[in-house]
């Protein structure tokens, strides 16, 4: 690594430790790839009860960034001819069904790795620890409810990518985490990067970190552990170092993983567009791929358990690399401040997001996104919850209450597209669209990238004219 650190650089460590004051993040790490030299640093402590200095090389839990581990070793299958992107999942696996047969028969492999299946994602069901647990999860969907049909609507789907887990078995003939260690892991000398901390017996662990009733954090290390059936989805441990190894990967030429073409397909023919916190072209193979002001489009991940929440994008246009990891719940603020807005990118890369001017509207055109919307996951005991968001009109924008407590405030940029902000109206820089039902009527609210479905303002729901007292800030529902 460049020993010497430029203004940008030292400016973007600046911003990193100003959040984890503001956020009271007890340790980060951060990985750049700025004007052709790579940095990594990190400041804080691994746990507030057994503090060691966090480094390049601590290890925390990546998350959902692990979903371009598995997108990058299905890669690996299509270009050898085990696997085939537009071949249904029924060709590798016969049996396999949601609750919709019809829509079981047509999912294809590329619409599972784009979050375009259709069927409710979040399903944490924990399925054991033997060799048979992702043989089980993808059995336990049998019953999970078909939302869109295949294709047609992009929504964050965590139970697809444990799917294309299933996929990468059937096709080697291995467990998961074995085959990702031999197509991917191995091969990138990613030597900080692992499913198991057993395998890194030295390596020094950022534990995840709650607040005490004064704000203070806690050391949760228990929250380390998460089911094996979700390891396709969000199971790795890895540090700034290999991530951004990782980065400087998806930033060349494919070797020695995969030819220049395959690696670029990763991103191209993007599903079906939204919201993801930021607004997106769609997803490719695992990818969120984000546009900007500027033309160049932006490559991005992230990945949120509880007390373990990092962001990660790349630009290839400007060779450009950001990954940042944190040991705390309130980790979100800080990387959404240097991934879901455009602070970082505009000083880094010089891109910008898309303009979204906020406006306020009349009560009239904001009654037909009014209603009760609601989401639905599935926990590790295998039992159905439900989010219930209630979006009312409030002063020209909609108020999102739950349990008739404001939570956010959404003003409108343009049409079906809102910003989220806190109830005193400070912005959370994240983005949220409306998507519509085929008669033109508003059936949906994606939020987080998930599906909210609407129905209709229950009689009698009162309008406001102002908001309520500011909440503490909470983690958007994006686990995994």
């Amino acid at each position: 690594m460049d020993t010497r650190v430029p203004h940008a650089v030292r400016e973007l460590e600046d911003k990193i430790q100003a959040g984890m004051a503001a956020h009271r993040i007890p340790g980060v790490a951060y990985g750049l790839r700025h004007q052709g030299r790579d940095y990594v640093g990190g400041f804080g402590v691994t746990s507030a009860d057994t503090p060691q200095a966090v480094g390049a090389d601590t290890l925390f839990r990546i998350a959902s960034t692990t979903k371009t581990f598995t997108g990058t070793a299905v890669m690996r299958l299509v270009e050898n001819g085990h696997l085939d992107l537009d071949r249904t999942v029924r060709s590798y696996l016969p049996r396999f069904r949601t609750a919709d047969e019809t829509a079981s028969r047509r999912v294809t492999l590329r619409q599972v790795l784009n979050h375009s299946a259709g069927w409710l994602g979040d399903v944490y069901t924990d399925t054991g620890s033997g060799d048979d647990t992702l043989a089980r999860y993808v059995a336990e969907l049998a019953t999970v409810p078909q939302l869109t049909p295949p294709g047609e609507v992009f929504a964050y789907n965590n139970a697809a990518i444990g799917v294309a887990g299933r996929l990468i078995e059937v096709a080697t003939g291995s467990g998961y985490e074995s085959a990702l260690r031999t197509l991917v892991l191995d091969p990138l000398r990613l030597r900080h990067t692992a499913f198991y901390l057993d395998e890194l017996p030295e390596a020094s662990v950022a534990v995840p970190h709650g607040f005490d009733r004064d704000g203070n954090p806690v050391a949760v290390p228990e929250a380390l552990a998460i089911p094996r059936s979700l390891h396709a989805a969000g199971g790795l441990f890895s540090s700034a170092r290999d991530q951004l190894a990782w980065a400087r990967y998806h930033l060349g030429d494919g070797s020695p993983l995969l030819s220049r073409r395959s690696l670029r397909a990763m991103r191209w023919r993007p599903g079906p567009g939204g919201t993801l916190f930021v607004e997106l072209d769609g997803a490719g193979v695992t990818w969120m791929l984000r546009p900007t002001a500027d033309g160049p489009r932006v490559v991005q991940h992230g990945g949120d358990l509880p007390g373990q929440h990092s962001g990660f994008l790349i630009v290839p246009e400007r060779d450009f690399a950001l990954t940042v990891l944190t040991n705390a719940e309130t980790g979100p603020l800080l990387t959404a401040e240097l991934f879901a807005d455009d602070w970082a990118l505009s000083r880094l890369a010089g891109l910008h997001n898309l303009p979204a001017t906020p406006r306020t509207l009349p009560d009239a055109e904001l009654a037909g996104y009014e209603g009760r919307y609601v989401a639905s996951q599935i926990g590790l005991d295998g039992e159905p919850a439900q989010i219930v968001l209630d979006l009312v009109a409030a002063g020209g924008r909609l108020s999102g209450r739950v349990d008739g407590s404001e939570q956010m405030v959404l003003p409108f940029y343009r049409k079906d597209y809102v910003l989220v902000w806190a109830p005193d109206g400070t912005d959370s820089h994240s983005r949220a669209n409306f998507v519509r039902d085929p008669d033109g009527t508003i059936g949906w609210f994606r939020y987080g990238g998930r599906l909210f479905r609407r129905n209709p303002t229950p009689a009698g729901t009162p309008r406001t004219t102002g908001t309520t007292t500011a909440l503490l800030p909470i983690t958007l529902p994006h686990p995994a």
